[in-house]
């Protein structure tokens, strides 16, 4: 069985991303930019929810091709455009780079796709991973912390019906206080 794993970036006060949808806050050091490109190399395959799609597809399929693209962003980008991806919208119109499209049922295709072989998976977006969370899909959180309140805006954690157990695993930190830790979802 498959691993699905939440990880994204939040603010201090618990937000991914500040009112206007504004992710300014959360430029990576060199040394967390590297991370987050290691971890593509990783994964089987990356779940996106249409918000998250449509940020990174506006930017990741050409990043390695304009000027003064940098080494980590040429590498980060190629890595992106191969990495499996499955992107769940009914309103998306094009998908390409890897990627399919799914317009159904979220939840049944997540438990099928973590009943697969393969590498583990990513899950991003905040209303795609708040399903999965909902549904008690998600095996593991990466929370990337950076040290700025916003507000206001999208947060990481949705309303749940049920308490959610989990056991810390990893901290680590970065450059400029930003503080990974990942937790397991006791089961």
């Amino acid at each position: 069985m498959r691993k699905l794993i939440f990880a994204m970036n939040m603010s201090l006060d618990g937000y991914i991303a500040a009112p206007g949808d504004d992710l300014g806050w959360s430029v990576p050091s060199d040394e967390l930019f590297q991370w987050w490109s290691d971890r593509v190399v990783s994964r089987g395959l990356a779940l996106y929810g249409r918000k998250l799609w449509e940020a990174m597809s506006s930017h990741w399929p050409t990043a390695d091709k304009q000027p003064g693209a940098t080494p980590a962003a040429i590498e980060y980008a190629g890595r992106w455009r191969d990495m499996p991806k499955v992107v769940f919208s009914s309103t998306t119109s094009t998908v390409d780079w890897n990627t399919r499209q799914v317009t159904g049922d979220v939840v049944a295709e997540i438990t099928g796709l973590k009943a697969d072989d393969g590498g583990p998976m990513d899950i991003g977006g905040a209303t795609l991973a708040g399903a999965a969370m909902r549904a008690g899909l998600i095996d593991e959180y990466v929370i990337v912390t950076h040290p700025v309140l916003v507000g206001g805006g999208t947060p990481f954690f949705t309303a749940l019906d049920k308490w959610v157990n989990l056991s810390l695993v990893e901290t680590r930190t970065f450059p400029d206080g930003v503080v990974l830790t990942r937790y397991e979802t006791k089961r």
